[in-house]
């Protein structure tokens, strides 16, 4: 399992773009939509293969399956990191030690790129959503395709009242990812070409 992207919400996309762009100070570029969810968004380039995406209900599509994914139904307030996404080459595998609220393995495709994705039932991951969402990409990942900024992931900070069960569950080995024990929520720090920026 790897650390694979980031996304942040948005009550609309111009919100959560806005959100990224204030705090890192540069620009995200066109994404897209997603059929199933009624979703779409907008993304940037990190080193390291990594990528973030500002992402919302899309108020011009019809969703094919509800609830939305990343408990995008519920989603209220500022614009914030909402979730974390990590890669596992085998889904199902990696699914099989995972609470069974970690979703259920769903295909999904946006233009020429297709993935499988663990999609919970009620949308809401474990651990108030401080669980990663988990993901296969099957054929090319978009992270190649992006134009970097100039923007490397530092470190992300996953906070929960139970940070140790919920490290405890994730094979991870990764040491920009860092749990601490408090109320839910998300910080990640970058360096940018404007120095080390904060995005919450």
């Amino acid at each position: 399992m790897e650390l694979d992207h980031l996304a942040v919400a948005g009550d609309c996309l111009e919100a959560a773009v806005a959100h990224v762009e204030a705090a890192l100070g540069v620009p995200l570029q066109t994404g897209g939509a997603h059929a199933v969810f009624g979703t779409h968004n907008k993304l940037l380039g990190l080193s390291d293969g990594l990528y973030l995406e500002a992402i919302a209900v899309d108020p011009d599509a019809q969703p094919q399956r509800l609830p939305r994914w990343f408990d995008l139904d519920r989603f209220s307030g500022q614009p914030r990191i909402s979730n974390w996404i990590c890669r596992s080459e085998d889904l199902e595998q990696a699914l099989s030690g995972l609470p069974d609220g970690a979703g259920q393995p769903l295909q999904l495709t946006r233009a020429d790129l297709k993935w499988l994705m663990a999609v919970p039932g009620t949308g809401r991951l474990p651990f108030e959503n401080m669980f990663p969402a988990l993901i296969q990409w099957q054929g090319p990942h978009p992270a190649p395709r992006l134009q970097q900024q100039g923007c490397r992931l530092r470190r992300l900070v996953v906070a929960h009242p139970e940070a140790v069960a919920l490290q405890a569950l994730l094979p991870l080995h990764d040491g920009r990812i860092v749990f601490e024990a408090g109320a839910a929520g998300f910080l990640a720090e970058f360096e940018t070409p404007h120095g080390l920026r904060v995005l919450r």
